[in-house]
């Protein structure tokens, strides 16, 4: 029988050049693959640059040697010959890759050492210029439809059981969390784009792309799916070229950038915010945000802007304005200071929320001592698109105390209390603090004083609260009656009902030539409890137009009817009955 001699067998180049073209190639292979994943900058800045060519060398003298036949020529039968015998093959015939590969680590660790705080404790403290602030004259008294009453938490929790209600699309696509809060049309709201199922989901649909994204107003709790009339191509749930950091390092190689944030402009049209990240200390250190390049989410055009417009609102996030601080407090006089005498050593606080003031978002955090006890010196506000940063004054509970203080008022309920947002309320520093349920649903609000956290109230919507909480601090003499906006009513109770609403029990109070009712909570005043038909009262209420019941937030009973009537029965939620034009 004869042989097939049509079938040969692969030999590896006979010649030097032949294995070093080869090796060279299987290099290259590698390395793509490994930039195509991993996505390091072409930028002498960025670590992963280096370690991307620490691979390339030695994937390099790898395949040289193992082509070569390596040590195999040689009769080696000690480990400290083959060690010998390495070294010897290494420097015959990789000597440059060798040269290379050993200015990286020595370029890498000199770095390193340059960018260290401890010889450039003054760039560092420099990274973040502070001013002191007026905290009345600066933060303002902002209205109930500027405060955000959800942290992220429960935005994304709202976003997603939205997604639930959508036949067409829960099947397809879900919820991607990678939310944003900006200010839109005026409005504080969390913006977040939608992401395809699964694998399969992004193979049937990535022609047409990401049909919508949600938002979620942060004051009416209201979450809302906004449909395309083109879908979004360029996103983070894209797996191959079309994902939003590889669409990014393809066009701008050498710019290394942090997370990319989803946004929407003022015609509500989707954009992805990336930052260019830059290194100001060393080669490693000081980092710092200068620009951003700004994608179309939809056709992935893409645009650098020194100087990015005023309705991006997330160019740098709170995580690099707390360490920039860090550095400011710690490091302000000197090094050996920030470690020993620790004289004038100031941080931040373990977390931070926003604010809206002049169309702009602002990121707030706390300032406290080096021994990080229970009370603040201050707190920043920092412009989260321009940087600009101040320190106001306000010495006081920590955040972590004032949660603590708001959850003991309601802690037969089981709430729990949310990172605070500060609030300038009749000109007092102020915790303004969501509490949820087990749900991530807010329940309830708090307002606790920053400087006497023992001053609390609460109440079921944000005017009441904020009644409450006015009228808690001119009874200990800390504002002017002149100041208070409070509305009284005084009279006799005609109509007395009650009903069980999301686990809370409200009175519905109707005084006498009135058709108003009154609503208030057991928690709220637990006199009202006690209350009878007939009884003489005086209710604290919030006024507001075109109702016919109104949130009420203090009960003092005058009198009482001597022939007292039944108060007519609770009911639960969805019995109607009980509660009057509901």
């Amino acid at each position: 029988m004869s042989k097939d001699h049509s079938a040969k067998k692969f030999h590896l180049p006979s010649s030097g050049l032949g294995r070093t073209l080869l090796s060279l190639l299987i290099t290259a292979v590698v390395g793509f693959v490994y930039f195509y994943v991993t996505l390091p900058a072409l930028n002498l800045h960025d670590s992963q640059f280096y370690s991307f060519l620490i691979l390339l060398c030695i994937i390099y003298t790898v395949c040289v040697f193992l082509l070569s036949g390596g040590m195999h020529r040689d009769v080696v039968t000690t480990p400290k010959e083959k060690v010998k015998s390495w070294f010897s093959f290494v420097k015959s015939r990789c000597l440059p890759v060798l040269v290379v590969l050993i200015a990286l680590l020595a370029a890498a660790v000199v770095g390193n050492v340059l960018s260290l705080p401890l010889l450039r404790a003054t760039a560092y403290r420099d990274l973040l210029s502070v001013d002191n602030g007026d905290f009345t004259h600066d933060v303002t008294q902002i209205s109930f439809s500027e405060i955000p009453t959800l942290d992220r938490t429960s935005a994304e929790y709202l976003g997603d059981r939205q997604m639930g209600t959508l036949s067409d699309m829960v099947s397809q696509f879900e919820y991607s969390g990678d939310s944003t809060q900006i200010n839109y049309q005026g409005r504080p709201v969390r913006v977040a784009p939608i992401a395809y199922a699964d694998l399969f989901k992004w193979l049937t649909n990535r022609s047409s792309g990401l049909p919508a994204y949600v938002v979620v107003d942060m004051v009416t709790q209201e979450a809302t799916v906004v449909r395309l009339t083109e879908g979004m191509k360029y996103s983070f749930s894209e797996p191959l070229n079309r994902n939003i950091y590889r669409h990014l390092r393809f066009h701008y190689p050498t710019m290394m950038f942090s997370t990319p944030e989803f946004e929407i402009d003022e015609s509500g049209h989707p954009w992805w915010i990336a930052p260019r990240v830059v290194k100001t200390i060393g080669l490693f250190g000081g980092t710092d945000i200068k620009g951003a390049v700004l994608v179309d989410a939809v056709t992935g055009e893409s645009q650098y802007c020194e100087e990015v417009p005023t309705w991006v609102d997330t160019l740098y996030v709170p995580e690099l304005i707390m360490e920039q601080y860090d550095y400011h407090g710690t490091l302000v006089h000197g090094f050996l200071n920030s470690i020993f005498g620790q004289r004038d050593v100031t941080k931040t606080t373990a977390g931070y929320n926003y604010i809206a003031m002049n169309d702009d978002v602002y990121v707030y955090t706390g300032v406290t001592s080096a021994n990080a006890d229970q009370s603040n010196l201050g707190f920043l506000l920092c412009n989260m698109r321009t940087k600009e940063t101040h320190f106001y004054t306000a010495p006081g509970a920590t955040e972590e105390a004032a949660k603590l203080s708001a959850m003991g008022v309601v802690q037969d309920l089981g709430y729990v209390a949310t990172f605070p947002l500060l609030l300038n309320i009749a000109d007092q520093p102020t915790y303004f603090i969501p509490l949820k349920d087990a749900t991530d649903l807010v329940k309830s609000y708090a307002m606790v004083n920053v400087a006497q956290y023992q001053i609390v109230a609460t109440g079921n919507t944000v005017s009441a609260c904020e009644q409450a909480y006015i009228k808690m601090l001119n009874e200990k003499g800390l504002t002017q009656q002149e100041q208070l906006p409070i509305n009284q009513v005084q009279g006799k109770v005609a109509e007395l009902r009650s009903a069980v609403l999301e686990g809370n029990t409200y009175y519905f109070i109707r005084l006498e030539g009135s058709d108003l009712f009154y609503s208030i909570s057991a928690a709220q005043s637990r006199e009202a409890v006690t209350l009878n038909v007939g009884d003489q009262v005086a209710l604290d209420y919030t006024p507001a137009e075109d109702a016919t019941i109104l949130d009420s937030y203090g009960l003092t009973i005058l009198g009482r009817n001597a022939a007292k009537e039944q108060l007519q029965p609770t009911v639960s939620d969805g019995e109607e009955a009980a509660v009057p034009n509901a």
